[in-house]
């Protein structure tokens, strides 16, 4: 069967289930990620993700895992603070949403108990379609720790960024995934960023395809971030990326206008169309609205992919669920409008 022109996928995340809240264990988690799977494929998603429930942690479920799944197994960092090293944090600090770091930075930086790979082949195994799977840059991991060891966030981020490629280096999905949502608030730190993360990129071999996704945050339907999209495009374009997975539902297209002639035409466009930030289930024909709309500024052949503008996890699962469905039906409803 022939690929859609445009397919859809999600950027990663899905709401934690109650029950596997309430009787956390191994087994509970793959149940939970089959679930995750099945209801992708329900609704037709083309390329699913298993919901980042290998982040799963009973003593975290409301955070995602996105930070500290990834720092804090890895040797050299410290997860337990003083109370002195949290006040620092918040005096020097430019990531004011977090209570805290993730962690201190106190030795070299190395992979420690980190096991990316087991955990995708614990995905991996729960379905047998196109999976995508994600992880969180080395741009955004290193923002949100306490150096006491390196010279600089730049050199964090590289040592970080080798971690991670030593991590996916044997991982064979569909489409992996980076998701970076610090940068799109720091583009004066475009150049650095985009060499730590390409790192990771070029080590992903076995993956069928690789993105990177942007956005500017989303916590308790707020964005963190403040920023354009054309401040980005530069540092996009340094990216050994396939495509960029990118925020719009939510700002509106406008923005578009800066990609075109602009964004390097190796780097195929993913649109959001899917507002992750409100409870309303936008109807198939918004969703086929939105990219026509997209389409008409940047052209139908730059766009391929649509998906929601940021992950499900803060969303009731009716609603994620319900929007999938949409999301699905949009991109049905313009493919045979003969666009």
């Amino acid at each position: 069967m022939s690929k859609p022109r445009i397919r859809t996928t999600v950027v990663g995340s899905y709401p934690v289930p109650e029950w596997l809240i309430a009787m956390p264990s191994q087994q509970a988690v793959s149940d939970a990620t089959k679930v995750v799977f099945q209801t992708q494929e329900l609704a037709g998603i083309d390329v699913v993700a298993d919901g980042e429930m290998y982040r799963f942690d009973i003593n975290h479920p409301d955070t995602n895992g996105m930070i500290d799944y990834f720092v804090r197994p890895m040797s050299g960092i410290r997860a337990n603070l003083t109370r002195a090293e949290i006040e620092d944090f918040h005096r020097g600090t430019e990531m004011g949403f977090r209570a805290e770091p993730a962690g201190v930075v106190e030795g070299a930086v190395g992979e420690g108990t980190l096991n990316i790979p087991r955990d995708y082949r614990r995905s991996r195994a729960c379905t047998h379609s196109p999976m995508k799977f994600t992880l969180t840059g080395p741009h955004m991991l290193s923002k949100t720790l306490m150096d006491r060891h390196y010279s600089s966030v730049t050199e964090l981020a590289w040592v970080i960024g080798r971690v991670l490629a030593a991590q996916v280096a044997d991982i064979d999905p569909e489409v992996i995934q980076i998701d970076e949502a610090n940068i799109t608030g720091h583009p004066d730190e475009g150049n650095w960023a985009a060499d730590a993360i390409n790192l990771v990129l070029d080590a992903a071999g076995k993956a069928k395809e690789k993105g990177v996704h942007l956005c500017f945050g989303n916590y308790g339907g707020q964005s963190i971030q403040k920023g354009h999209w054309k401040q980005l495009i530069e540092f996009m374009n340094r990216l050994h990326c396939d495509h960029v997975v990118l925020e719009f539902a939510f700002r509106g297209y406008d923005e578009l206008e800066h990609f075109k002639g602009h964004l390097d035409p190796r780097i195929g466009i993913g649109i959001g169309v899917i507002d992750v930030k409100v409870n309303t289930v936008e109807a198939p024909e918004l969703v086929a609205r939105r990219i026509e709309q997209a389409a008409k500024i940047v052209g139908a052949d730059r766009i391929r992919w649509v998906h929601p503008d940021c992950g499900f996890w803060m969303l009731r699962r009716s609603v994620s669920d319900r929007k999938m469905v949409s999301l699905v039906k949009g991109r049905d409803l313009y493919l045979s409008a003969g666009a």
